[in-house]
């Protein structure tokens, strides 16, 4: 089973609408990261199994008719798995009394099914232990708390880890005196490449947007996207997808005029005894934690009616009616001079209802300082679904003590 064109456009535009309007100002100031590809899967069984007035919401923040998302959210899901080094992963618990219709759970692949007892603490320990072991420890408990009211949790685990094709060494970062960042000591991530049209600009409605493609072992790769200094954290970010989606072409580093033709780029023609271009990127690498609370969101994700707990809205998952109680995400993303990691999980709870040498050649060197905010998003290099998304708002600071050694310079093939 494979996730089509229609479902990652679908999953795609939901992280589009997700960085553009569902991240707030609060989380951008610190920095954030979320996955749609997290959430996308239980919006989609939640409205396979609804009635209206909610399932016609759920099928709005789909993008897909709900007697088409159950089938395309299995397809996702068993392309992720197929994704090296990636994994996903459904959990449903339910309380004895709720007997949740066989047609429905079957839909569910590969399941994990348990009881909820009634125990708050009990059943949390449960949810967690299962949270941490889908995700490698990633996350390492369950984003809600269940407790005598809750009947239903449905809850996705999702997880990506890669290997740069080429490392980063770490090195030092000295932002610019424009930068937010200016006058800290900072830890930064270099290397060196001949391969020019890894950087690339476009212009976009958020102005001048630089790209840069980090690739990973796995065919999972990391774009860096660096807006313009007054651009706002989610204008960058939907940006970077609208480039991603072809909507806003890129316009390669060999083919970029000289100066600064992008935001952090210089560029110049030198003479040198090599005659290799060179890429030359210094970045900072980024630890990033976020919790989402959907409902905050909740017209976005099509949970409105969903949480009217004076009726039912799935009876197709149970004769009992339910109502959406809570809604989180946890997510986590690391970038790192070795690799990156990203996990997110996602869970509902549903209560009962009535994210020198002379020179010789004349070459091009490209230099890319990345010293101020910017966002990121996690690729599937052939389907072009993206598994996670962020905004790094703060660098890492080095300690003298750790960072005193000096490195030798770094120079690679991406």
């Amino acid at each position: 089973m494979r996730a089509t064109a229609a479902t990652i456009l679908a999953v795609n535009g939901m992280t589009a609408r997700w960085a553009a309007d569902g991240l707030s100002p609060g989380e951008l100031a610190k920095g954030t990261t979320f996955s749609a590809v997290g959430l996308w899967p239980l919006l989609a069984f939640l409205a396979d199994g609804a009635c209206d007035p909610a399932r016609g919401e759920l099928e709005d923040a789909l993008g897909m008719r709900a007697d088409q998302a159950g089938e395309a959210a299995r397809g996702l899901l068993g392309a992720l798995g197929r994704i090296r080094g990636s994994s996903a992963a459904i959990g449903l618990w339910t309380r004895p009394e709720v007997q949740v219709h066989d047609r429905w759970a079957a839909g569910l692949p590969d399941a994990t099914l348990g009881r909820l007892s009634g125990d708050a603490e009990a059943d949390k320990k449960a949810l967690d232990t299962w949270a941490a072991e889908r995700t490698g420890g990633l996350i390492p408990a369950m984003p809600l708390y269940p407790d005598r009211a809750t009947r239903l949790v449905l809850a996705n685990a999702q997880a990506v880890r890669t290997k740069w094709l080429s490392p980063f060494h770490e090195s030092w970062l000295t932002p610019t005196d424009e930068s937010p960042w200016a006058g800290r000591d900072l830890v930064g991530l270099s290397r060196r490449t001949s391969l020019l049209d890894r950087v690339g600009v476009a212009r976009t409605s958020a102005g001048r947007l630089t790209v840069l493609q980090v690739l990973g072992s796995t065919g999972v790769d990391v774009h860096l996207l660096l807006g313009e200094r007054d651009s706002a954290p989610g204008a960058v970010l939907a940006a970077g997808m609208d480039v991603l989606s072809g909507i806003h072409p890129v316009v390669p580093g060999g083919l970029l005029p000289l100066g600064e033709p992008g935001p952090g780029l210089d560029i110049r023609n030198v003479r040198d005894e090599n005659r290799d271009h060179i890429l030359s990127v210094t970045t900072s690498p980024f630890a990033l934690a976020a919790d989402h609370d959907l409902l905050a969101s909740a017209d976005l994700f099509g949970l409105t009616s969903a949480m009217d707990s004076d009726h039912g809205h799935f009876p197709g998952v149970s004769d009992t009616p339910l109502a959406v109680k809570q809604a989180h995400q946890s997510a986590a993303a690391h970038f790192t001079a070795e690799g990156f990691e990203s996990a997110t999980v996602t869970a509902f709870g549903a209560i009962a209802g009535c994210g020198a040498p002379t020179p010789r050649y004349v070459v091009r060197r490209i230099g890319l300082v990345v010293d101020r905010p910017f966002g990121f998003l996690t690729v599937h290099r052939t389907s072009r679904l993206v598994l996670s998304a962020g905004w790094v708002a703060e660098p890492v600071d080095r300690s003298e003590a750790e960072y005193d050694d000096e490195y030798d310079e770094y120079d690679a093939e991406d």
